[in-house]
Parts: C-alpha cells; structure tokens; sequence
C-alpha cells in the first residue's frame, strides 16, 4: 500500500479501491489499514476525493513500523496454551523449555525488521 501511493500518487488518486483493485482484497479490509497506517503517523488520509497521501518518505518507515502499526501478532509471533496439564512430563515444563528460545527468536526477527525500510522494497519493483 505505501510503495502503491508512492509509486501513482502524480497519476491517480490513491483511495481504498485504487489499493484494493492492486492487492485484489475488499476495500474494506484496505480501510481498516489505512486507519492503523494513519494512526501511526506514517500517511495522511482526506476525505473525499483527496485521498491517501504519505506522511513520511519510504526510507522512513521500517517494517518494524509497519509490523506495530498494523498489530499483526497482537504482540507475539508465538501464542500456545497458557495452562498445559501439569502432571504431563512435557506440559509441565513446555514453558520453561521453549519461552526463552521463541522470545529470542522474536527479538532476531523484530531487529531484521528495524533494519529494512520500505524504500529498500520500493526499490526492487
């Protein structure tokens, strides 16, 4: 959606069905990112026939920006049951077996994110 009003904002009006009509989705579900986009600063949105325009250039917006704005994961990438068995060998100790590993393997993922922005992806089309 950002490389798309970046792309055409000198040739088109960039609005939910000029994005939905790109990605193939419903415009509603473009409109429910345009608001978490425009919440977290990175476009300005007017009403009518003005459209959606960028609040920041590309090489200000990481995908960890993105990734938080749109709340994708609520947060964790991994989510398993919080109660396992604990008379179960493996329920009682799942936790302390995996936690520490998938909040390291979030954390290697969330810094790859801080370091790409969306003018490297914008680049590539």
């Amino acid at each position: 959606m950002l490389v798309c009003a970046d792309y055409f904002h000198d040739e088109y009006l960039i609005t939910s069905e000029f994005l939905a009509s790109s990605i193939q989705v419903n415009p509603v579900i473009i409109r429910n990112i345009i608001g978490k986009l425009k919440a977290a600063g990175m476009i300005n949105v007017s009403r009518g026939r003005g459209g959606m325009t960028l609040a920041k250039s590309l090489d200000e917006i990481t995908f960890d920006d993105v990734y938080k704005a749109v709340d994708c994961v609520n947060g964790s990438l991994f989510h398993f049951h919080e109660n396992p068995n604990p008379n179960c060998p493996v329920g009682k100790n799942i936790h302390n077996a995996l936690d520490g590993t998938l909040a390291e393997i979030q954390k290697t993922f969330e810094d790859k994110l801080k370091g790409i922005t969306i003018k490297d992806i914008a680049g590539k089309i």
